[in-house]
């Protein structure tokens, strides 16, 4: 039988955080899960020089804001789920509105628009004001289903959480 977990908020914001922290690179910027939600996850990246793409004109590298909304995409992925199985990124596009610049943290807003049996539809925004976004992020996850997802992987997505294997 499949397990189940405790899908509250503030489960599903200690299981993505510990998903943020096993990627290298989002664990080494930062990267922090600020609140899930039963509609969308948002993730805050704070400010670092390492984010600059033109130092020069204090502006951060577009390759920032693909990592910070495929990563909150992603996310939104697992949480908007059954259950959490692998879903690898098959599709992002980005629309920038405008720069994002030095100085000020990097917020970010994601919830899946719709689910198949073989991709999930997300849509994502990041920030730096409210109200005033940076860029927008269209991604598309293929679902490799439970035959292809590794053994162990909602457990170790929420290591120390309450499991009901009986369900």
């Amino acid at each position: 039988m499949t397990p189940t977990f405790d899908r509250s908020p503030a489960t599903w914001r200690r299981a993505l955080s510990r998903f943020v922290q096993v990627i290298p690179h989002t664990r080494e910027l930062g990267l922090e899960v600020v609140e899930v939600g039963p509609e969308a996850v948002r993730m805050r990246l704070p400010w670092s020089d390492d984010l600059l793409g033109d130092a020069s004109r204090g502006l951060v590298h577009g390759g920032v804001l693909t990592m910070l909304l495929d990563t909150v995409c992603g996310s939104a992925v697992l949480r908007g789920l059954p259950a959490p199985e692998v879903c690898p990124t098959l599709d992002l596009r980005l629309d920038h509105y405008r720069p994002a610049v030095a100085g000020q943290a990097l917020f970010a807003e994601a919830r899946v628009v719709r689910v198949t049996e073989s991709v999930v539809f997300t849509e994502g925004w990041a920030w730096q004001e409210e109200g005033r976004p940076v860029a927008r992020g269209i991604g598309n996850f293929v679902r490799l289903g439970p035959r292809n997802t590794p053994p162990g992987f909602a457990e170790a997505l929420f290591a120390d959480e309450e499991v009901d294997g009986d369900a």
